[in-house]
């Protein structure tokens, strides 16, 4: 094994610079954003940036939104690196050739990558904007949910100058009738857009406690950065290596600042990330899913995100009653010892009076009750539930394990985004054979 890793890293260093180069600038952004954290602590706490953290019981009084700084810190780390896979072009006597249509020995000038770059840029540079915005303003669902669509226009209409890739291959078992590739047309697109929504949300949906927000995206972030040194590594195809390349460009400084991040959001957390933070990651992976080409191996990635939004549903869309927040609730034996502060799940009342809950939103709740999905507590002399668990991951994984402390269950629900990744390498590079 320590063969292959040192292998893969004389490969990397031999033929690839600017992959270099952006490791190197991933730890500077890195240590920068660990030197800064807690600087801002203070004056986003004079702003009333700030929130409290109720699942203590001391409930103190945190500062909020330190996503911005991370995502800004990124930024001027990509900005940095625009030139780096451009250098050959940017140096000596090939300085004035990039005016002209041919770059001597080089050929022409890669006006497309520049492209894909400054458009991934401008979509997360735009996401972070929207994000800060409902920080401040706390803009209510039914708007913030179209802010990654807005913020990922710029990336679609780079798309579909450049690649307008419009098809997809069909799994074997359909080729009989469908042929080797289907072509979706603007389907695509909303498929792409349905991407990008999901991506940015479904991270802020599975948050609540100390750790979470920053230690999913962590982990999504590895997961594609092996994929993609599983895809370079050795590949003769050269468009397969440039375009993983790219997300390597954008994944490693994010991945950077967010090891930063974690580190002071980590139980007991010193700073809340924000949805500033929740936007900018999920528009961050989103891009170079998109861009990159692997937006189906993007998916499999976010296994746990995919369960935690399809087990909300019926919270979501109101079938059964949502209350505002649905995260844990604490249960203190003792408020001197932070030990034994447990968390238990969160239960909703379904309260047949003010808000009735249809026969629709029944069923779904003895469906997942039949899946052994649903802690049910109590029911009316009608039968039907009337108090059960919220419906969320974390709210699911409590009902199993009990009461519990808060940074054993951020624990816990990483260790399922590590398995569910693994799952994820199992399926792309194994089971996939079955299938394309």
């Amino acid at each position: 094994m320590l063969d292959t890793i040192k292998d893969i890293i004389q490969y990397i260093s031999q033929y690839h610079e600017s992959l270099v180069v952006s490791f190197i600038l991933a730890i500077l952004a890195g240590l920068t954003a660990v030197k800064t954290i807690p600087r801002l602590k203070q004056p986003f706490l004079n702003a009333k940036l700030s929130g409290i953290d109720i699942l203590k019981p001391n409930k103190p009084i945190l500062p909020e939104t330190l996503g911005l700084p991370i995502a800004i810190i990124y930024l001027i780390t990509m900005f940095l690196f625009i030139p780096v896979p451009f250098i050959d072009w940017f140096g000596g006597k090939f300085f004035f050739s990039v005016v002209h249509d041919e770059a001597p020995h080089l050929g022409t000038f890669p006006y497309h990558k520049l492209g894909e770059i400054l458009s991934a840029i401008l979509a997360i540079q735009s996401m972070v904007l929207l994000g800060f915005a409902d920080d401040v303003l706390d803009v209510r669902w039914r708007y913030k949910v179209w802010f990654p669509a807005i913020a990922g226009i710029p990336l679609l209409i780079f798309y579909y100058t450049n690649f307008g890739v419009t098809y997809v291959v069909t799994p074997i078992q359909l080729r009989p009738w469908f042929g080797d590739m289907i072509h979706l047309g603007p389907l695509y697109y909303v498929y792409m857009l349905s991407l990008i929504i999901f991506c940015t949300h479904s991270i802020n949906i599975l948050a609540g406690i100390n750790g979470i927000e920053a230690g999913q995206t962590l982990v999504i972030s590895l997961s594609i950065i092996i994929n993609d040194l599983l895809y370079i590594y050795k590949n003769p195809d050269q468009r397969s290596v440039e375009v993983h390349l790219f997300s390597l460009y954008f994944m490693l400084p994010f991945t950077g600042v967010t090891l930063a991040l974690l580190y002071y959001n980590w139980y007991p957390a010193k700073v809340f990330v924000g949805d500033t933070f929740c936007y900018f990651a999920g528009m961050t992976i989103a891009v170079v899913g998109i861009l990159g080409h692997f937006p189906k191996t993007l998916v499999l990635f976010f296994i746990p995100q995919m369960f935690n939004f399809l087990y909300s549903c019926p919270q979501l869309f109101r079938f059964v009653e949502c209350p505002r927040h649905r995260m844990p609730r604490v249960l203190v034996d003792n408020k001197n010892d932070q030990s034994k502060v447990l968390l238990h799940c969160s239960v909703v009342t379904l309260n047949q009076e003010r808000k009735p809950t249809g026969k629709l939103g029944r069923a779904m709740l003895e469906f997942l009750n039949v899946l052994g999905l649903l802690h049910v507590i109590s029911r009316d002399d009608h039968g039907r539930i009337s108090q059960c668990n919220n419906l969320t991951l974390l709210n699911l994984v409590l009902s199993y394990t009990g009461p519990i402390p808060e940074n054993r269950l951020t624990c816990t629900v990483l260790l399922i985004q590590i398995l569910c990744s693994l799952l994820a390498f199992y399926i792309r590079y194994s089971l996939v054979k079955f299938v394309y």
